[in-house]
C-alpha cells in the first residue's frame, strides 16, 4: 500500500509548495490554541487579585498585568485565525491541484491503453475511479496536510499542558485517552468495512446509468422504463442502505465523546475544588479604599485559572480524538480509492512503440503468417488459429463468417489494437510491431459497425480524419462515401450541429459520415467492419464503386453479412470458429464452399438482396 500511496503522491508536482506550507500554518494554529487556555488561566487569576482600576495596567507583585495578558490573548487569537485562514487556502489549492493532476494522469494513462488493457476494467468502474475515487483522495489529501497535522499536535500539546498547569490532574486524561481511543477504534473498524464495500455499489450504479443513457431508444421501444427505474432504484437503495449502516456506527462517536467530556469535567471540577479549598487557607485583609474586610483562599495546590484551563484542555483533547477518528474513517475510504486508482496507473500498456520505429508505410500489402491469437493469456483456447492471408495493395477483400467466427479479431490485428500471441502480421513487408503506432494507425483506417459521432459539427467530426482538410476535400470524401446528400440536406451544410453520439442522425447516415471521415485520413488500408449494414444495397454498391474508382491504390478489407457487399471482391475469406475455412472469389466459393453456398442461397431465396 505504501508503494501505491507514493504513486498517488507523484501527482502533487507543481503544488508541493502549497502542500509544504500548509502544515506550518497548522502547527502555528495548534500552538496558539494550546497556549491560549494557559494564558487565560493566568488572566483569570490576575483578575481575581485586582483591587483598583490601576491594577489593570500595573502589578506590584511582579506578575504580568491584566491589560498585557489581554493583549497577548488577542494577539494569539489573531495569529490562530490567520494561520487557520491561510492554512485552509493553501490546503485547498494543494488538494484541488493534486486531484486535477491525478485526473489528468489517469486519463492520459487510459488513452495509452491497448484494447487488452481496457478489457480488464469496466467502463462504469473507470468512471467511478475518475470521479468518486479521485474526490475521496482529494478530501483525504486536504485532511492529511491540515487536520492530520493539527489534531495530533493538539492532542499532544493539550495533554502536556494538563500536567504543566494541573500537575497530577493530567492523569485523568491519561486514563481517559486509551479508553476513548479503544471505543473509537471499534467504531472505525466496523464502519470501514461498510464504506469499502460501497465502491462496488457505485460501479453498479454507474453501469445502470450508462446503459440507460446509451440504450435509451431500446428501453423506450420495449417500454422497459419501469424495469430500468426499478433496476436503478435497487442499485441506489443498496448504496443508501450501506451508507445508513455506516453513518449509524460513526454516529456513536458523539455520544462516546460527550460522555468522556462530561466525565472528565466532573472529575476535574470535583478534584479541582478539593485542591483549591482543602489545601489552601482563608486569609482576611482590609481594603485600603473602602476600609472593609475582604477574604480569599490562598496557597492552594490549584488556582481557579488553572482549573478553567484544565477544563478547556480536556475538551481540546477529546475533540482532537474525535477529529482523529473521523480522519481514520476518511483515510480508510481513501485507501480503497487509492488502491483502485493505482490499479489503473500501475497497469502497463501491453502495446508499446519499438525503440527504433518505422515512420512510413509504403503500400497496402497485408500478410498473416501462422497467426494464433487469444484475448486473455489464461484463455483455454485461441480466438484465431493458424491464420494465413496474403493481400496485395489495392485489392478489395471480403471477409464473411458467422457471429463469433473471428472476423473482427483478424482486422483488429492489422492496426495493432491487439498483438498476436504467435505468428506475424505483416504490413508493407514489415511486422506491424516495427511501426510507430501513430504511423501505423494513420495508415490503417477502421470504420466500425457501431460508429460514433462526437458532439460538435459535421465538419469537426470529419476533421478527425484530417485536421487540415479543406472544405473541398471534405465534400469530396462525402461524395465518395455517399454522404454528400446528408450534408446538402442540412441548412448549415458542413457546419450543421451533431448531437452527442450523433443522436440526430440515423444509423446509415452515421455510417456514411464515418466512412468519409476515414477517407480523409488517406490511408493505405481501409477496413470496413460491417460498416454499411445500415445502408441500402444500392448505396452500399455506390460506396464500394467510389472506393474502387477514386482510391484504387488503397487496400479495402470489408467485413460483411451480406454477400452482395463482397461478391465482386478480389478474394473472399470465409471464417469459421476462429480459422479460415476457405479463400477464393465469388464464383470459386459458390462452387466449392458449403458455408458460402448456404449463406448465398439463404439470402437470395428468402428475402435476398436482389
Amino acid at each position: 500500500m505504501l508503494r501505491k500511496i507514493k504513486l498517488i503522491l507523484k501527482s502533487v508536482r507543481g503544488y508541493k509548495k502549497y502542500a509544504l506550507i500548509t502544515p506550518l500554518f497548522m502547527i502555528g494554529e495548534a500552538a496558539m490554541e494550546c497556549a491560549m487556555p494557559f494564558i487565560m488561566g493566568l488572566f483569570v487569576d490576575q483578575i481575581k487579585l485586582l483591587n483598583t482600576s490601576e491594577d489593570f495596567f500595573h502589578d506590584a507583585s511582579g506578575n504580568i498585568p491584566v491589560f498585557y495578558l489581554a493583549l497577548i490573548l488577542l494577539g494569539m487569537a489573531v495569529i490562530s485565525l490567520l494561520c487557520g485562514i491561510f492554512g485552509g487556502i493553501y490546503a485547498s489549492k494543494a488538494s484541488v491541484g493534486v486531484a486535477a493532476n491525478l485526473r489528468s494522469d489517469l486519463y492520459k494513462k487510459l488513452t495509452n491503453f491497448s484494447f487488452e488493457n481496457i478489457d480488464k476494467f469496466s467502463s462504469s468502474s473507470l468512471v467511478t475511479r475518475m470521479t468518486t475515487d479521485i474526490n475521496n483522495v482529494q478530501n483525504a489529501f486536504q485532511m492529511m496536510i491540515r487536520i492530520v497535522i493539527r489534531a495530533p499536535l493538539m492532542l499532544i500539546f493539550s495533554a502536556v499542558m494538563t500536567f504543566v498547569g494541573g500537575g497530577l490532574m493530567g492523569f485523568i486524561f491519561v486514563g481517559l485517552i486509551p479508553i476513548v481511543s479503544f471505543g473509537l477504534f471499534l467504531i472505525i473498524k466496523h464502519a470501514m468495512r461498510i464504506f469499502i464495500s460501497i465502491f462496488k455499489r457505485y460501479d453498479k450504479l454507474n453501469e445502470s446509468v450508462q446503459e440507460n443513457v446509451s440504450g435509451i431508444r431500446v428501453v423506450k421501444s420495449y417500454v422497459r422504463e419501469d424495469f430500468e427505474k426499478d433496476k436503478f432504484a435497487k442499485a441506489s437503495d443498496a448504496i443508501t442502505t450501506d451508507f445508513v449502516k455506516a453513518e449509524k456506527i460513526v454516529a456513536l462517536n458523539n455520544p462516546l465523546l460527550n460522555t468522556a467530556i462530561h466525565l472528565s469535567n466532573i472529575l476535574i471540577i470535583g478534584l479541582g475544588c478539593l485542591l483549591i479549598y482543602k489545601t489552601g487557607n482563608f486569609e482576611t485583609k482590609v481594603d485600603p479604599t473602602t476600609g472593609s474586610i475582604v477574604g480569599d483562599w490562598v496557597g492552594g495546590q490549584l488556582t481557579l485559572g488553572q482549573l478553567s484551563a484544565l477544563i478547556t484542555y480536556g475538551i481540546q483533547i477529546l475533540m482532537s480524538l474525535m477529529m482523529i477518528s473521523m480522519i481514520m474513517v476518511m483515510l480508510a475510504m481513501s485507501l480503497e480509492s487509492i488502491k483502485r486508482i493505482s490499479e489503473v496507473l500501475e497497469e502497463e500498456p501491453t502495446i508499446h512503440n519499438p525503440e527504433v520505429a518505422l515512420s512510413t508505410v509504403s503500400n497496402g500489402d497485408v500478410e498473416f503468417r501462422n497467426v494464433n491469437f487469444k484475448y486473455k493469456q489464461n484463455a483455454e483456447k485461441n480466438t484465431l488459429n493458424n491464420i494465413n492471408i496474403n493481400i496485395k495493395s489495392g485489392q478489395f477483400v471480403g471477409i464473411l463468417g458467422s457471429t463469433g467466427s473471428g472476423k473482427t479479431s483478424v482486422v483488429n490485428l492489422i492496426s495493432r489494437l491487439y498483438d498476436v500471441k504467435e505468428g506475424e502480421v505483416i504490413v508493407a513487408d514489415h511486422n506491424v510491431k516495427e511501426y510507430d503506432l501513430k504511423t501505423l494507425r494513420d495508415n490503417v483506417a477502421v470504420v466500425l459497425q457501431k460508429n460514433f459521432l462526437f458532439s460538435g459539427t459535421i465538419e469537426s467530426n470529419l476533421k478527425w480524419g484530417n485536421p487540415d482538410a479543406t472544405e473541398e476535400e471534405m465534400l469530396r470524401a462525402c461524395e465518395i462515401a455517399q454522404a454528400l446528400e446528408i450534408v446538402n440536406a442540412k441548412p448549415e451544410g458542413l457546419r450543421s450541429k451533431v448531437e452527442q453520439g450523433g443522436a440526430n442522425f440515423s444509423g446509415g447516415q452515421k455510417q456514411r459520415l464515418c466512412i468519409a471521415r476515414a477517407i480523409l485520413k488517406q490511408p493505405k488500408i481501409m477496413i470496413l467492419d460491417d460498416s454499411t449494414s445500415a445502408v441500402d444495397t444500392k448505396t452500399d454498391r455506390l460506396i464500394r464503386r467510389g472506393l474502387k474508382n477514386d482510391l484504387p491504390e488503397m487496400t479495402k478489407i470489408v467485413i460483411a453479412q451480406r454477400i452482395s457487399s463482397i461478391e465482386d471482391a478480389d478474394q473472399i475469406i470465409i471464417m469459421d470458429n476462429g480459422h479460415i475455412d476457405a479463400i477464393g472469389t465469388h464464383d470459386e466459393l459458390l462452387k466449392n464452399n458449403h458455408i458460402y453456398q448456404e449463406v448465398y442461397y439463404t439470402q437470395n431465396k428468402v428475402g435476398g438482396d436482389k
